[in-house]
Parts: structure tokens; C-alpha cells; sequence
């Protein structure tokens, strides 16, 4: 089940709040639990078991982190990662593991393995980032482990954020499960986030996925540059009204029961250099490699500048491993890693010295570029793609044939945006009011209904409805 689907919109959300609006509080966090078990349980019925399993045991030896003593510590953390990272390995990684070594076999005449290909249940890379937060945190001794099984079971679970996060660490929320008082405006705000969240993935990903799938999933050797490159800027605006829409959703759902999740979007697009790209996309992913393992393999604090490129290239190259179980993710993290060590040896100093138009110009470029390697996991594609974003063939005949003016539209309209400001002041206007007015309230209200409506007519006319980052 996903967010932009009738199931979600029409009979799973309102029968979830109903609920929670008339249930005693002594019950609400067991109905979030047994509502967040359905609600995975409904796109992955077998995997839940695995879920449930894993959780329990590494509930149990996390207690024992906190228990056991100084000396024993670190063995209790191990197995603890043990049990998450190998249960990561083996659901996203083992067909990958044995089909390039099955690659490289052939290749030596040797006969191959047989192996039955293995599911990738949704989500699982977020699942296992927050059990390895809340692991480690109590090994440093950030909090305490939790108490009852039921409230860590919710915090895994918690249904908003399962599936594509935003990686929740435990201390930020602790004492939201113990005991939260949901106001008014939490609900019509969280509902309002939602909304907006909604018809960023449906009114304008959707579309621009469309597009994107149209443009580049052709006879790629016959397309000029322009299609190319169109193809890509819509992937580059698809992905982010993708993930950030569905990240305001998680927010707002969350909101309107009383959590506070983080922010994980701050305008990336707008960002003058690469460094500060990895600061506004997926913040809370950029967060856990900095505190979970940049800062432990050293960080900055390491002696040579050599070893601080090493941390950084090791750091991308799990991140883009951690996208996909695919070379082109590999590539997309070597990618970055190298313009993140690149701004760290003279290119910051030199993109300051252009100021922030030219910039900012650079930097999408980039970015736009790696979102090329991202998209296309087909190596000999990837390679033909950017061969054609650089070969400058901007023929005028596929203009006929193609919509290229919504992809331009969006991307303009982005960008005024964005550039000016508005899209802050809009978010400030309808996520961040403390204290509104009626005639606020009105307006706040009508548009988030008009939204939804529009968003749930989307859904009913069209069966297309992709997440990207729910394969992650």
C-alpha cells in the first residue's frame, strides 16, 4: 500500500483517524502499532514476519548493550549489527552478490550457481538504518533502550515513515511515544502538509514520470540531445517532487498524530556546490552517513588529507550501494564522492569566487548529470546517455513529436519559485504557522481540499503511479 493509492486515501487513512481521534489515549499507540503491522503486512505479508522477528530479537539485545557490562558492550552492539546489516545483505544484495559472480564465473568457463532469485521487500533499507540508530545511540549512551517491547515495536513500525522514510532516530521522538497531546492545529496542519505532499507526487511526478519514461525509455542511439537532455530534466524534477512529496506526506501524517518528525528537503536545487547539496537533499540519509560512518571512520579529524578523501569516497560509495543493489548506484556514489573531495581540494573556493548564480548553475548541472547514472541501471544505456548529453545534438524535429513545453514549464516554474523565494514563504504559510487567523485557516483549508481532490482524481483516471525510493 502506498500513499497516493484509493486503498490508502479512501479507506485505510480515514479509518486509521477515525479511530485514533475516538480511542482512549491509554490505546492509541496500540492502534498505531497494530495499524502500522497491517499497513506493511498489506505490501509485503510475509516479510512482516521477518520484520516482527528481527525486531523482537534485537530489542532484546540492545537491552543487553545498555546492561551488560563496559567490556561486553561492543560485543552486544556486533551482534546487533550483525543480526540488521545481515539481513540487509542477504534480502537486497544477495541476487547481486551471486550474479556478478556468476558473471565472472562464465567468463572463466566455470560452471555457475543456481540460485532462486530473492524478493526485495519494500523499505527495508529504512528499517534497518533506524534499528542501527537506535543500537548504536544506546551504545553511546544517547538514551536509554526502550522499556516496552510494544513502544519500540511502534517506533520501527510507525507506518508514516516505514516504507521511504524519513530515517527517525529514537531520542527525537521518545518522548512522543510515551506521551504526546495532539492539538487541533497539529491535525489541520499535519492534514494540510499532506495534502500538498499528495499533489506534489501525484499532479506533478507523476507527470514528469511520464515524460521521463517516454523520452528515455526509447530507442536511445536514435534520440538527439535534446530529447536526452529533456528526458533527464524531468527525471531530475521527477525524483524530487517524488521523494520530497512523499516525504511531506510522512511528515504531516505523522504530525496529525502528534510526532514531529525532521525535515528531510531544504530546497536542494538551490545549493552552490555538491557539499552543500548532500546538506538540503535527503538530510536525515545525509545525517546517519555523517554520524553512523564518516565521523567513526575519522571524519575530518584525521591527520592527513589523503585519509579524509579516503572517508569521504568510502562513505559515497555505501551510499549510492545503499540506493540499489546495481553498479549504476555504485557509480552514482562514486560520482558524488568525487565532486564532494573535488570541493574539499579547490572547487568550493572556486564556485564562491563565481557567486551564487553561476553557482548554483554548476551545481544543478551536476547533480543532473548523476541523476543520468542513477536512472539508467542498464550499463551500455548509461554510457550511450552520456555520451548524448554531451554530444550537443540539439535537433528541432522531435519537438513534433514530444511535449518537451511540460517539462520546461515545470522546470521553469521551479525555479522562479525557488529562486525568489515563494516556495519558502508557501512553506512557511502552510507547514510552520504557529498562530493563524480565521480567514488563514480558510485559505489554508480550501486549498488543501482542492489539492486532494484534484490529487484523488489523478489516481482514479490513471493506474501509473511509481515511488521511486519504495524499492530502496
Amino acid at each position: 500500500m502506498v500513499f497516493s493509492s484509493i486503498y490508502f486515501l479512501l479507506y485505510f487513512l480515514p479509518i486509521f483517524l477515525l479511530v485514533y481521534h475516538f480511542i482512549h489515549p491509554t490505546y492509541k499507540n496500540y492502534w498505531i502499532l497494530f495499524a502500522s503491522i497491517f499497513f506493511y503486512a498489506w505490501g509485503a505479508p510475509l516479510f512482516v514476519f521477518a520484520v516482527l522477528g528481527t525486531t523482537i530479537v534485537d530489542f532484546f539485545i540492545v537491552n543487553q548493550i545498555y546492561k551488560a557490562p563496559a567490556i561486553h558492550k561492543k560485543k552486544w552492539l556486533i551482534a546487533s549489527l550483525v543480526l540488521n546489516l545481515g539481513m540487509l545483505s542477504y534480502f537486497k544484495y544477495a541476487n547481486f552478490f551471486i550474479d556478478n559472480l556468476n558473471a565472472a564465473l562464465q567468463s572463466m568457463g566455470v560452471v555457475t550457481i543456481e540460485w532462486t532469485a530473492i524478493a526485495l521487500p519494500i523499505g527495508i533499507s529504512f528499517y534497518i538504518f533506524q534499528s542501527i540508530t537506535y543500537a548504536v545511540d544506546v551504545y553511546r549512551g544517547v538514551n536509554p533502550p526502550v522499556k516496552n517491547l510494544a513502544n519500540y515495536l511502534l517506533y520501527i513500525l510507525l507506518f508514516p515513515q516505514m516504507i521511504a522514510g524519513p530515517i527517525v532516530k529514537y531520542h527525537q521522538i521518545s518522548d512522543q511515544i510515551a506521551e504526546r497531546k495532539e492539538t487541533i492545529d497539529d491535525k489541520l496542519l499535519g492534514f494540510y502538509r499532506f495534502c500538498i505532499g499528495l499533489a506534489k507526487k501525484t499532479l506533478v511526478a507523476n507527470v514528469l514520470a511520464g515524460y521521463a519514461d517516454q523520452l528515455l525509455g526509447g530507442t536511445i542511439a536514435d534520440a538527439s540531445s535534446s530529447t536526452i537532455w529533456m528526458g533527464i530534466v524531468a527525471y531530475t524534477f521527477q525524483i524530487y517532487f517524488d521523494f520530497s512529496g512523499y516525504s511531506d506526506m510522512a511528515i504531516g501524517l505523522a504530525r496529525m498524530m502528534g510526532f514531529t518528525f525532521p525535515e528531510n528537503f531544504n530546497s536542494p536545487y538551490l545549493s552552490r556546490s555538491i557539499t552543500e547539496f548532500w546538506r538540503r537533499w535527503h538530510m536525515t540519509l545525509g545525517a546517519f552517513m555523517k554520524e553512523y560512518l564518516y565521523i567513526p571512520l575519522g571524519g575530518n579529524r584525521v591527520k592527513s588529507a589523503g585519509r579524509m578523501y579516503f572517508n569521504l569516497g568510502v562513505v559515497f560509495l555505501l551510499s549510492g550501494l545503499w540506493h540499489g543493489a546495481s553498479w549504476n548506484f555504485v557509480l552514482w556514489g562514486a560520482f558524488h564522492g568525487l565532486f564532494l573531495i573535488l570541493d574539499k581540494m579547490f572547487l568550493l573556493q572556486l564556485l564562491n569566487k563565481l557567486g551564487g548564480v553561476l553557482s548554483t548553475i554548476i551545481t544543478f548541472f551536476i547533480v543532473a548529470v548523476g541523476w543520468a547514472i542513477f536512472r539508467m541501471e542498464d550499463f551500455d544505456s548509461m554510457i550511450l546517455v552520456l555520451k548524448k548529453l554531451f554530444a550537443f545534438d540539439f535537433s528541432s524535429s522531435e519537438f513534433v513529436f514530444v511535449d518537451y513545453w511540460v517539462v520546461l514549464i515545470v522546470a521553469i516554474f521551479f525555479s522562479i519559485i525557488t529562486v525568489f523565494g515563494f516556495g519558502k514563504r508557501a512553506e512557511t504559510y502552510f507547514f510552520f504557522q504557529k498562530e493563524v487567523s480565521v480567514g488563514h485557516q480558510l485559505i489554508q483549508f480550501v486549498v488543501a481540499m482542492i489539492l486532494f481532490v484534484l490529487s484523488l482524481a489523478s489516481i482514479t483516471a490513471s493506474d501509473f503511479n511509481p515511488f521511486i525510493y519504495f524499492r530502496f
